[in-house]
């Protein structure tokens, strides 16, 4: 049978798996990155006009942030630009994971660069410029503030309408649903996550900073400041380690929802029909991909059993595969 061209676009479709607010996080993202490095020039420049080490050490740690941000916006341009791009066997959607995942190693090791640091100078205090760092470090708190409402406080969702491609194979045919649109839960932007702890973490740093320095300025403490590193340098690696685990499950392709795959065994595993395989994998924010692979009696078209997981939330490629039981005469319903 030869299928023409027009034919063959009639059942071709895009991977398109980006999430909802994407062009909406990459804007924010830039703005962030701007602000960051702008105040990463403050803190430098007066920390080499005051001759404050803390200052320059704080301004410093603040590039490595912007350029972790830096990343995460170019995270979103690539994705953007390689959506459509062929060789992304499923669209570029985990191009973000990818981003959050590199944050999550960056941040582990300002984490342990705050924790060395604050250990040696609990051993070995150093004098402190305590009139310019406590002025500076409100300025970098309230910059952070301001970065940390331009992200927003839906840093953590991507959800919104989702494109169904749902394909169906049979052993001699392939058939594919139309694409639907159904709206689906809200999964993490990991990549403004990633972004969003950056912010979180200088925020932290310059608030305990601020508390620091004022004890050792008023009361003449000079063990606070660095004891209170070791705290914000435990959270900071906190932070690490739980966007490390997250977006590494989305790299290996882990089971993200396992009471969505638990439902669809439940919608399909009606009267003889069995799930002999499933696999469930999220594609990009607030898409999942599945691969179900199914062994009846009385097999019915792809597109039968396609049409139960429509109800389900969040899935955006669906592959059914119908396998006849041994011994039994192919037959498909003509309905």
């Amino acid at each position: 049978m030869h299928l023409t061209e027009e034919g063959r676009r009639a059942f071709a479709h895009d991977h398109r798996f980006l999430g909802a607010e994407h062009a909406r996080n990459e804007r924010r993202t830039l703005i962030v990155v701007a602000i960051t490095a702008a105040m990463m020039v403050v803190e430098i420049l007066a920390g080499w006009a005051y001759g404050s080490m803390a200052l320059l050490a704080d301004g410093w740690h603040m590039a490595t942030h912007a350029g972790a941000i830096g990343l995460a916006a170019f995270a979103y341009r690539f994705a953007a630009r390689h959506d459509a791009d062929p060789r992304f066997s499923f669209g570029a959607g985990k191009v973000g994971d990818l981003a959050g995942f590199s944050s999550a190693i960056v941040l582990g090791v300002i984490a342990l660069a705050i924790g060395v640091e604050s250990v040696v100078r609990l051993t070995a205090p150093q004098p402190v410029a305590y009139a310019e760092a406590t002025a500076i470090a409100v300025i970098g708190l309230a910059v952070n503030v301001v970065c940390a409402l331009l992200l927003g406080h839906d840093h953590s969702h991507g959800g919104g309408r989702h494109h169904g491609h749902h394909h169906g194979h049979g052993h001699d045919r392939h058939d594919h649903a139309d694409d639907h649109d159904h709206d689906g839960h809200a999964h993490d932007d990991h990549n403004l996550r990633g972004a969003y702890v950056h912010v979180l973490a200088d925020a932290l740093t310059s608030a305990l900073a601020i508390g620091g320095l004022l004890a050792g300025w008023r009361f003449g403490w000079t063990w606070v400041d660095p004891a209170i590193g070791v705290v914000g340098a435990g959270v900071i690696g906190w932070w690490s380690i739980s966007l490390a685990r997250d977006t590494g499950r989305v790299l290996v392709d882990a089971t993200p929802d396992a009471r969505l795959a638990a439902h669809i065994r439940a919608t399909l595993e009606t009267g003889d029909v069995r799930v002999t395989d499933l696999h469930l994998w999220r594609i990009g924010p607030g898409h999942m991909a599945a691969i179900v692979s199914l062994v009846t009696h009385r097999p019915e078209q792809p597109a039968a059993y396609k049409a139960r997981l429509g109800a389900l939330e969040g899935l955006s490629h669906v592959t059914v595969e119908v396998n006849l039981c041994e011994g039994e005469t192919r037959r498909y319903a003509t309905a």
